[in-house]
């Protein structure tokens, strides 16, 4: 009885190591995989960190090219393929997740480049910046396709967000556009990419775009007033990199300076927008100003301005003194005659 339990034992440690060795298997994979002739995306899954992830470019049975990547973690990443000389022709993709010299995981795609291919949807545009990403597509018949939103930070996208079922029914002569506004908070003068991917289910059609760009602060003068008394101006954001800068106000007369006032702005990102007042020293006096409004950055560079005229006018009196002598007259008039009939009285 005793031996049979612990062979019993035995076997059920040995299916409990089994049954975790088949769960790491499981919980690490290339979930998804896709390229074109420029680039390529693959979607990993489980405890992947530390893996290499390998990726062949293959022409006919023949490696044109491998891109090594060790990743950090579950998530999207992405490589750009060298250019080259490429011909006509069926490619395929192959992504190998490694681990300790084993391949865990193994996925291969294939996509046709060059030649004349019916196209359900074409992207006329397309372009990322600090703000997001912009497109336009058009469309030989209506359709709906699905659209996939990349912040790309080195290798790895940061972001990935879908969007589903989106009908496209502009014609090729009238594209609709489409904007996606990054949700993060990108560092100024950092290096991102912008990817986006399109999905057409019903014809198994897929597209794909991005380019780099440099993540940069960005605001604009929106709306300005000015006075005797003083000024302001609104600034509005216009990057997803936060906008720390200052509104200078430059006075004249006849080219001389009469005042300069520099005032910060609250910190800005897309579409934030805020107005930032001053005072005059004193109320001006009559005449002809120009008023030179300029919205600095960080480092003291011109990011915006806008100029206009004041024209100061006399201020007119306030009728406070008048209607008080118009007022005090009646009153003395009534008193003078009143006087004046006692003085009669008298007499008689």
């Amino acid at each position: 009885m005793r031996i049979s339990a612990v062979w019993h034992l035995a076997a059920l440690v040995a299916l409990a190591a089994l049954m975790a060795m088949a769960g790491t298997a499981q919980s690490s994979e290339i979930a998804n995989l896709y390229s074109n002739i420029d680039s390529a995306d693959v979607t990993l899954k489980g405890d992947v960190a530390g893996m290499a992830l390998r990726m062949d470019l293959i022409d006919e049975r023949r490696l044109i090219m491998t891109r090594n990547l060790t990743v950090d973690g579950p998530g999207t990443w992405v490589i750009r393929w060298p250019a080259f000389h490429a011909e006509k022709g069926s490619y395929d993709v192959c992504a190998f997740l490694w681990e300790n010299g084993t391949v865990v995981s193994r996925k291969c795609d294939s996509f046709f480049y060059g030649g004349v291919e019916p196209i359900r949807f074409d992207v006329r545009d397309f372009r990322a910046d600090s703000r997001g990403m912009h497109l336009a597509i058009s469309a030989s018949d209506p359709t709906v396709v699905d659209i996939y939103y990349m912040l790309i930070d080195g290798n790895k996208a940061v972001y990935v967000t879908k969007e589903q079922v989106i009908p496209i029914t502009g014609s090729f002569a009238m594209p609709i556009t489409k904007d996606y506004a990054w949700k993060q908070i990108l560092e100024n003068g950092r290096e991102y990419a912008g990817r986006v991917k399109i999905v057409e289910l019903n014809h198994n059609q897929t597209r794909s775009f991005m380019n780099s760009f440099l993540a940069v602060d960005d605001a604009m003068i929106t709306e300005t007033y000015q006075d005797e008394t003083g000024a302001s101006a609104t600034v509005m954001g216009n990057s997803r990199v936060p906008f720390e800068g200052s509104l200078r106000f430059i006075l004249s007369q006849n080219g001389s300076i009469l005042n300069t006032t520099e005032k910060r702005t609250p910190v800005l990102l897309t579409g934030d927008d805020e107005t930032v007042e001053i005072t005059w020293n004193k109320t001006l006096e009559p005449g002809i100003y120009l008023l030179r409004t300029v919205l600095l950055g960080q480092g003291g560079a011109v990011v915006d301005l806008e100029e206009n005229v004041i024209e100061a006018k006399p201020l007119l009196r306030s009728n406070a003194t008048d209607t008080a002598k118009e007022a005090d007259f009646p009153a003395g008039a009534a008193a003078l005659a009143m006087l004046t009939i006692v003085l009669l009285r008298r007499r008689r």
